[in-house]
């Protein structure tokens, strides 16, 4: 079987290519032939060793997969050979990841795609809109009528906040470049500013004249001084990105405020939050609604190359890595 891998922690020079043992299913997994697999931030962090999980070496990379049921077991029922499916939970905890031309996934960590789903649109926006999904609803609780302050709104998790946010029925208030801005505001928002505007705090104020019941910064900076300002009494922050950030709280503001902070990742929910989310993001795939605002695609073997330029922000659009041939796509 071949597969990106990595023998020991390091920088993307650590990744490997080549051939490993093929995977067999326990009695509740399923054995997923592989068509395409994402590379993610995440990825980074744990093939380096930023993130400390459980990593059995030699340790397949990535987390999310699209592709075709190849066996199933008997404990992983509503499975059968042949059906097109889609997980994003793999490459933690344990868990081989998805870089690999055969995956084995637990039943209950793998998701059927909706027909007509392209697979390279499916697998582009699992883990963002996955996130957007649990950022909103499970730690969020958005309810419709509220105000949500995007920050990032024209990137992957930034622009699946928005549209499923705009959904809800909530009024969103994006931060995004200019490029970017009509997009944005045809996914749901209400009023789009400039990111690159110095004064985007008090834009932000202007465009919330009630404060915002919900504050979400997709771009890692995690300034809690302008997030507290903003808040609406009871309005609630959620982290979900900038694991390196050390920003200061303004402690009194927030509690006089009711408000609070929480933070979260994609890698510790549940199956229960991730089927749930799945399920969201299952209808918004199937109606066509949910759209990756880029995506670049490259071959398995270059892996490692793709793990470079994703550190190195030398990309625009999220990194798809192609593990079954085009020609071969069942």
């Amino acid at each position: 079987m071949f597969a990106a891998y990595i023998e020991e922690f390091g920088g993307p020079e650590a990744i490997r290519c080549g051939h490993l043992p093929a995977p067999r299913p326990g009695p509740t997994d399923v054995l997923v032939h592989v068509e395409v697999t994402a590379v993610n931030q995440v990825d980074t962090f744990v093939r380096s060793g930023a993130w400390r999980t459980p990593v059995p070496l030699p340790f397949v990379v990535g987390r999310d997969l699209v592709g075709t049921v190849a066996e199933t077991s008997p404990g992983a029922p509503g499975f059968a050979v042949g059906d097109r499916v889609w997980c994003n939970s793999m490459g933690h905890s344990g868990r081989s990841g998805a870089a690999a031309e055969q995956v084995v996934v637990p039943a209950d960590r793998l998701y059927h795609l909706p027909a007509g789903v392209d697979p390279t649109t499916a697998v582009a926006v699992a883990h963002p809109a996955a996130t957007a999904h649990l950022a909103l609803f499970t730690h969020g609780r958005l309810r419709a009528g509220q105000t949500v302050v995007v920050l990032g709104g024209g990137g992957n998790v930034g622009s699946a906040l928005t549209l499923m946010a705009a959904r809800a029925g909530a009024r969103v208030v994006a931060t995004a470049s200019a490029r970017d801005a009509g997009r944005v505001r045809a996914l749901g928002a209400a009023e789009v500013v400039d990111h690159h505007r110095a004064d985007v705090p008090e834009r932000l104020r202007r465009a919330c004249p009630g404060g915002a019941d919900l504050f979400l910064d997709t771009s890692a900076v995690n300034d809690l001084d302008t997030a507290v300002d903003l808040l609406a009494r009871r309005g609630r922050i959620v982290v979900l990105s900038g694991m390196r950030t050390r920003p200061p709280l303004p402690t009194g503001a927030l509690y006089l405020k009711d408000g609070s902070v929480t933070g979260f990742t994609i890698s510790h929910a549940t199956t229960a939050e991730l089927a749930e989310s799945a399920a969201g993001v299952g209808r918004l795939l199937a109606d066509g609604s949910l759209r990756p605002p880029a995506v670049v695609t490259m071959p398995l073997e270059e892996a490692a190359l793709a793990h470079r330029l994703l550190e190195s922000g030398d990309v625009r659009g999220k990194i798809v890595l192609r593990v079954t041939p085009e020609d071969e796509a069942r």
